[in-house]
């Protein structure tokens, strides 16, 4: 399945990307599977994404939970929960 990765604010700068296109195996899918995975990479994207990390999730521009199903060709963002502007 192929996505659209977005990344804001301190994430951003920590993994020093805005944006990736990524093809995921057959057994992610949930946003959180999604952010798992990413950790996996290790290094900064371990940091950046970790799992006690406070963190907020989007599909498809719409805030939603670790659970939400993901589909082909879908957005998901990651961000601290409090950006400025």
């Amino acid at each position: 399945m192929n996505i659209q990765l977005r990344f804001f604010a301190s994430i951003r700068e920590t993994l020093g990307a805005s944006h990736e296109s990524i093809a995921l195996p057959e057994h992610i899918l949930t946003v959180g599977d999604v952010r798992n995975y990413l950790c996996e990479r290790g290094g900064v994207w371990a940091e950046a994404l970790a799992e006690g990390r406070a963190l907020r999730m989007a599909y498809n521009q719409q805030m939603t939970e670790p659970k939400t199903q993901i589909t082909e060709g879908c957005e998901v963002a990651f961000f601290p929960p409090v950006t400025g502007g």
